[in-house]
């Protein structure tokens, strides 16, 4: 008969063989299951913020006229080669031609202009649309040209155009789009069991398709860290890019079929409060939860020490960071004065967070944080549904905690009070101008140097910390990025290693 200790081995082994197994036949197959810990809620990143949609499906799936490599470099997309005008206010894109949409269709400048009147129209789901804001008018100038001209000139603007809120869509399938997208991209669309997995299989007809390795490639939707890390361990998954339990991670630094990476995002992870409502309208209060928060302890206890804290709305690994950690030390005393003194002392706030661990974690150990001053925060765990609707769009809520994976994103600030921030403030909103339209590095460096000081200062939010990019991948697969400069990530580079 087994002792407990020989079931529990057996148990193992049995694991680790079928791990082995399910390993082997992926290699063989030429396809790879990669997890999520977000469902995406539609597929189509141009009328969705979700994250996830752009981790499938933007230049996956659909490609936009520019592309970002994991350096943030841009290159050339659906567009081969373009020009820009001495005065930077005029773009002539060339685009490719003989491109087809997985549906057959052809791709042409008329498609071009469908997708940015549609981004730009007063209507607009898309999500980001002041990226589109520079543009005065989108030409066609020949059956495989286009002619952008711009109000003002827009350092990012190349960038921009590069994110799934800028992906080309075509007219005859844009209403399929949320379920079944239909793009130009080296993926087509496979299939999508909702509250399990979808689907992505080669495009034998892209340019490059000789170059894409994978000939299938299998997203799990899996938000229990302990399940996640199961799955991997069994062999159902071979990567988990954005792994949600750090404190799991020694284990598979320890277990030789796996490689465990610790990158960078462009994610600030911030507790935002709604400005637009006391007491967070009150300069005094904000910084006295600034001083009330104690980021150390957030990061230990949310990220078990794997995170960059942050003083500011501004990554760590970026060429313009200043150092702002100490704007607001941690003084208990301090913030329990400040709050006295603007007769909120005692009063309940309530703290609305998304399904994600560091969101909850870091919830958690706030609200104990904010106890102590004397503020009484009322902690809500609600869907990511709800999040968006009444958070979100509605900016129904007191303070949440939210990660900006977006690059560049600092231009939040200045999107007004419509903007679930709830801000607005015309000096910023100058001083965002002036970045976003000046082209002599040095010079937007210090800029933005001044918008992180600018954001400190103001204690517009709580800044807690930069969202790593925690990794586990089967030792075998190659090309993914360590790192994530935007919200995608191109599934062609992924291989099995001989």
């Amino acid at each position: 008969m087994f002792t407990r200790f020989n079931t529990g081995a057996a148990a193992l082994a049995a694991v680790a063989l079928s791990g082995t197994l399910a390993a082997q036949t992926a290699w063989a197959e030429n396809a790879v299951s990669i997890g999520f810990q977000q469902e995406p809620t539609t597929l189509d990143p141009t009328s969705d913020a979700t994250a996830a949609i752009d981790g499938i499906v933007t230049h996956n799936v659909l490609e936009s006229l520019t592309t970002v490599n994991e350096a943030g470099e841009v290159f050339p997309d659906l567009a081969e080669s373009w020009t820009i005008s001495d005065d930077g206010l005029t773009y002539v894109f060339t685009l490719r031609q003989g491109v087809k949409y997985h549906d057959g269709t052809d791709f042409d400048a008329e498609d071009v202009k469908f997708s940015y009147d549609r981004a730009m129209a007063e209507d607009s789901e898309n999500p980001t649309k002041d990226i589109f804001k520079p543009i005065a008018a989108v030409e066609i100038t020949g059956p495989h040209e286009i002619t952008m001209k711009l109000n003002n000139k827009d350092a990012f603007f190349l960038f921009n155009i590069a994110r799934g809120d800028a992906s080309i869509v075509a007219p005859e399938s844009v209403d399929a789009n949320k379920t079944a997208p239909i793009g130009t991209g080296p993926y087509r669309f496979d299939g999508w069991t909702r509250g399990d997995r979808l689907t992505l299989v080669k495009n034998p007809d892209h340019r490059d398709a000789d170059k894409v390795a994978m000939d299938k490639v299998t997203f799990r939707f899996i938000s229990d860290p302990a399940a996640a890390s199961a799955a991997l361990l069994a062999g159902e998954l071979d990567a988990f890019p954005g792994f949600p339990a750090p404190e799991m991670l020694p284990q598979f630094e320890a277990d030789p079929r796996f490689v465990v990476v610790v990158g960078s995002t462009e994610g600030e992870v911030i507790l935002a409060m709604n400005n637009a409502k006391p007491p967070f309208d009150n300069l005094q209060v904000r910084r006295a939860i600034s001083h009330a928060i104690d980021r150390g302890a957030i990061i230990d206890g949310a990220m078990y020490g794997r995170a960059t804290p942050i003083g500011s709305f501004y990554p760590p690994h970026g060429p313009a960071y200043v150092d702002l950690t100490g704007q607001y030390p941690h003084d208990v005393a301090k913030a329990r004065e400040m709050f006295e003194a603007e007769g909120v002392s005692g009063s309940t706030m309530t703290l609305r967070v998304p399904p994600f661990p560091y969101a909850m974690r870091s919830a958690e150990i706030i609200q104990a944080q904010l106890a102590e001053a004397g503020i009484d925060a009322k902690v809500e765990n609600v869907e990511w549904g709800f999040w968006l609707d009444e958070i979100y769009k509605k900016q129904n809520y007191d303070m949440t905690i939210i990660a900006h994976t977006s690059p560049n994103d600092m231009r939040n600030f200045a999107r007004g009070k419509s903007y679930f921030y709830g801000f607005e403030d015309p000096e910023f909103t100058a001083l965002w101008d002036s970045i976003s339209t000046e082209a002599d590095d040095a010079k937007r460096t210090s800029l933005l140097q001044d918008g992180q000081k600018y954001l400190a200062e103001n204690a517009i939010h709580g800044f807690l910390f930069q969202l790593p990019q925690l990794g586990v991948y089967d030792a075998r697969l190659q090309g993914y990025w360590s790192s994530s400069p935007v919200l995608f990530e191109p599934l062609s580079n992924l291989s099995w290693t001989q």
